[in-house]
């Protein structure tokens, strides 16, 4: 059998691993972060409506730049942010994970750097690589939140092209101000991309507000997957000033939305205030499961997503399958004594949370 050691891969490649989180058939899924709600019968039978009408004219191309969804975008990011945006400002792709390689093709490369804080998205360091973007950590302080101090001095150094900011961030749930966003702005050469995937989740003001006062810097990303029910859907976008859209407009392959996926998010945009309501559930939940943990004596990061980052274990793979023994997959990132679980429905909370007693009760945590 040929192996990849035997095909003439990049050399930055050599010796990487894959995206991905373990698939397996258990009965509480808890470690992809999805919403655990499906979409409305509402939003299904419209869908299918849709679809079928689309189907007609599925030998035909697709609306190449997607304006009359980016339109709707614009207007769902105006109304749900307070901060009036156009469709020019709006940029769609499958998924946020293109809206970022989009943005690292046009701005990063051979030469050039991306600077993140990890814990975090660990795609940002994937997409650098497959864009041969050096990426830069920055490691986060002890409470997981950004080293301040630490983040300037980095960008002193070694001048990014881009920086990277994940808040909410993922794994940890945790929030940046905006003032420290500000002060990254302030600081950095290139742009800065501010990864807002968990953004209904926090009741604090979107990055968007800073747009008109760094035009030439800012780059909010967003996604449909977590808070609308889509992760199906693969729906991710970006907000910006209008130059930015025509600088992916100069890397995208051509046609790279699908007809399909484009009538699926506008379906799910109509229906956004029944959609959205599914946000407030687990977020009370979220702090529900929060505040039960840290009752059974774990630590827990203070979050703002649809997910909770808790430990400390002596052995955090070994709690991970313990928990997977009961039938619960929740996420070891990679991160020493800390897991990571997403907010299910009150059932599937309810089912983690005696997992997680008997495993207290027995100790596994030291």
């Amino acid at each position: 059998m040929t192996s990849l050691n035997d095909l003439p891969l990049r050399d930055e490649l050599r010796g990487k691993s894959a995206y991905g989180a373990p698939q397996l058939k258990v009965t509480y899924q808890l470690n992809t972060n999805e919403n655990p709600y499906a979409p409305s019968d509402e939003l299904i039978s419209e869908l299918v409506r849709e679809v079928e009408e689309t189907a007609k004219t599925l030998n035909r191309y697709p609306d190449r730049d997607a304006v009359e969804l980016r339109t709707a975008l614009a207007e769902y990011i105006t109304k749900q942010t307070g901060v009036e945006v156009s469709v020019d400002q709006l940029w769609a792709a499958n998924g946020s994970n293109e809206v970022l390689q989009q943005l690292l093709q046009a701005f990063a490369g051979p030469g050039r750097s991306a600077l993140g804080f990890n814990p975090s998205y660990s795609m940002h360091p994937i997409l650098s690589s497959g864009t041969q973007t050096e990426f830069i950590d920055c490691p986060r302080g002890a409470d997981f939140r950004i080293d301040m101090d630490a983040a300037l001095q980095a960008i002193d150094k070694h001048q990014p092209a881009v920086v990277f900011v994940t808040t909410p961030n993922n794994p940890t749930g945790d929030v940046t101000p905006l003032e420290d966003i500000e002060k990254l702005l302030q600081a950095a050469p290139g742009i800065v991309i501010v990864d807002e995937a968990y953004a209904e989740f926090s009741d604090l003001p979107s990055a968007t507000t800073l747009l008109s006062k760094y035009p030439t810097k800012l780059v909010v990303s967003r996604t449909m997957s977590k808070a609308f029910d889509f992760a199906g859907g693969r729906l991710g976008y970006f907000v910006a000033d209008p130059a930015f859209v025509e600088a992916v407009m100069l890397v995208r392959l051509p046609y790279h939305l699908p007809a399909l996926s484009q009538a699926a998010a506008l379906v799910a945009l109509r229906h956004s205030e029944t959609t959205l309501a599914t946000v407030a559930i687990l977020s009370k939940e979220r702090d529900r499961v929060s505040a039960r943990l840290e009752e059974l004596g774990y630590s827990v990061v203070p979050s703002e997503s649809n997910f909770l980052f808790f430990g400390d274990f002596a052995d955090q793979h070994a709690v991970w399958q313990a928990f997977l023994d009961r039938d619960i997959l929740i996420r070891d990132v990679g991160v020493d004594g800390h897991l990571r679980v997403t907010i299910g429905k009150p059932e599937e909370n309810d089912a983690f949370l005696r997992a997680a007693e008997e495993l207290a009760a027995t100790g596994i945590r030291a």
